[in-house]
């Protein structure tokens, strides 16, 4: 399985906004969980190595981010029908096993992943309090294995700032992992 690098950050531009089912059974748009501070959007699904190995480090800075006024949500976008552990009712099951912190709302026609340019996951796109693009990086350097627990925290530093200037850093490193996978045109 070939990786995939996302593009740089486009510092300001605006998060589209959508309505997705969530995992709860409620649906959000991207208001239901932007923070008064910043918005953290993931792509993320249940099958990726990449996200399977970084899974309880995304919960950890999760919940860090939420206690600085960081709103967060998780999307999956990949096609269920070719992927079936990425379907809904995974999704579920998945939400629950790892107690995850956030919403996690299902893209089923991948509209939302083409308007935010997702690429892979996880794919994480970090706003300000105006919803404008401050950091589009990784978590930290971990690949398809678990790095270690001391590793730079670069996505919670970003949104920390973020969260107390408004702006994120310059120089960023993209994420990396699997492929969003696409439904056959």
């Amino acid at each position: 399985m070939a990786a995939v690098t996302p593009p740089v950050c486009e510092f300001d531009l605006p998060a589209p906004d959508f309505a997705l089912p969530g995992t709860d059974g409620k649906t959000y748009r991207l208001v239901d969980f932007a923070g008064p501070n910043g918005t953290l959007v993931m792509f993320i699904c249940n099958h990726c190595p990449y996200v399977l190995a970084v899974l309880d480090k995304i919960i950890r800075d999760a919940h860090d981010l939420q206690a600085l006024g960081i709103g967060v949500a998780a999307i999956c976008s990949n096609d269920a029908k070719a992927y079936p552990a990425d379907g809904f009712d995974k999704m579920v099951e998945m939400a629950r096993e790892h107690a995850l912190p956030f919403p996690y709302l299902h893209d089923a026609e991948q509209n939302v992943a083409r308007a935010y340019g997702a690429a892979c996951t996880p794919d994480f796109f970090g706003y300000n309090a105006n919803l404008g693009l401050q950091y589009r990086g990784r978590l930290d350097a971990s690949g398809m294995r678990t790095g270690a627990d001391d590793l730079p925290r670069e996505l919670f530093e970003a949104m920390k700032q973020v969260a107390e200037t408004g702006r994120g850093p310059a120089d960023q490193t993209p994420s990396i992992g699997c492929s969003i996978k696409w439904k056959a045109a």
